[in-house]
């Protein structure tokens, strides 16, 4: 066992892990930050996209312990600071973003990425830049409408798949 500390949604923490520990289980095991699902363990789905040092990162993908020292966020570290859902977090609800919920942390944070990097993505930004993410119930139509809205775009142009 190996103490690993990082900084987590702007606050240092530690756990004890073994070397072949997932990050995603770090969280979630370790950390108790349940938000980061664990759909795979294949790197296929994205449900667990978190951000290392402000990069997107499927957290099943790597060892908790290579990310020692670095600044992670998670899905619970996008709320505002009083606690009420983010711009993306807001949009997606406010859009139908999400329908069973599992997939929804990953799209957000994968979201956030596309947003922090291109600002104001067209269409087929958002469905290029969501690709590494699966979901089963919504069809994404919804999920790019909510991401067009958090980008502070129209979403009527926004064409049915």
């Amino acid at each position: 066992m190996t103490k690993v500390t990082m900084t987590v949604n702007g606050k240092s923490v530690s756990a004890e892990t073994e070397g072949r520990t997932l990050l995603s289980s770090y969280l979630r095991e370790g950390l108790g930050l349940t938000g980061t699902h664990i759909g795979c363990d294949t790197s296929q789905c994205g449900a667990c996209v978190v951000h290392i040092d402000g990069v997107a990162v499927k957290s099943c993908s790597v060892f908790a312990q290579d990310v020692a020292g670095s600044k992670v966020t998670t899905i619970e570290g996008m709320a505002n600071a009083d606690g009420s859902l983010g711009v993306i977090q807001q949009a997606f609800q406010d859009h139908h973003g999400l329908q069973c919920g599992f997939c929804t942390p990953g799209m957000v944070m994968s979201s956030a990425a596309l947003l922090a990097n291109n600002p104001k993505p067209t269409e087929a930004d958002v469905r290029h830049g969501l690709e590494g993410n699966i979901c089963r119930c919504t069809g994404y139509h919804n999920i790019v409408k909510a991401v067009m809205a958090a980008s502070g775009q129209d979403v009527a142009a926004v064409a049915a798949e």
